[in-house]
């Protein structure tokens, strides 16, 4: 069972020091999905290492093989690559998904959560309408498993994400930029 409420999401490009900031939400319990989209998976496997020596409960995104690599038990996928992944060894598996139906679908194959968006504005998709809370309200009427609000989620506005169902939220921005993420926690913590 995934028993989180606060997903942080990683990038590199928001900080100036990347390998500190996640030490700093790890140490504060916060769960990361380390979404380096711009990197090969080489690359990628190198990154994960070092962060895996002082982030345990670290997700893995996209590269199944260096999470088998690695031993890590917990990914995330596009859904792309979900939908035909043999799956069996990890313990979390989360699906990144864009209608209600998609998260129907992540479910029945086996998923623990989804993540479901865009929900608001955000610069990770620029000029892109944002899907919105009715969105997210059909989505979590048509899953069981945990659902998790992204794109564009603050502590100001993540209360009407967890209002139309969502069990919690993902943050990137505002873990990557934030100067103290123990407050800032405590911003987010008051949604619930």
């Amino acid at each position: 069972m995934f028993m989180y409420d606060v997903i942080a999401v990683s990038n590199r490009a928001l900080c100036n020091d990347f390998l500190g900031q996640l030490k700093k939400i790890n140490g504060e319990g916060i769960p990361v999905i380390l979404r380096e989209k711009d990197l090969s998976e080489r690359e990628y496997e190198t990154l994960a290492k070092q962060i895996m020596a002082f982030c345990p409960d670290v997700i893995l995104h996209t590269f199944i093989n260096t999470a088998r690599k690695l031993g890590c038990k917990r990914i995330h996928l596009p859904m792309n690559i979900f939908r035909t992944a043999d799956l069996t060894e990890f313990d979390v598996v989360g699906a990144s998904i864009h209608s209600a139906q998609e998260a129907a679908e992540a479910q029945n194959i086996g998923a623990s959560y989804v993540t479901a968006g865009h929900i608001f504005a955000t610069d990770c998709k620029k000029g892109v309408e944002p899907r919105g809370l009715d969105f997210l309200r059909n989505v979590c009427e048509a899953v069981t498993i945990p659902v998790f609000a992204i794109g564009g989620m603050t502590p100001e506005n993540a209360p009407s994400a967890i209002d139309a169902g969502a069990a919690g939220i993902c943050i990137m921005s505002g873990f990557m930029r934030c100067e103290d993420v123990g407050k800032y926690m405590e911003k987010v913590r008051k949604i619930y």
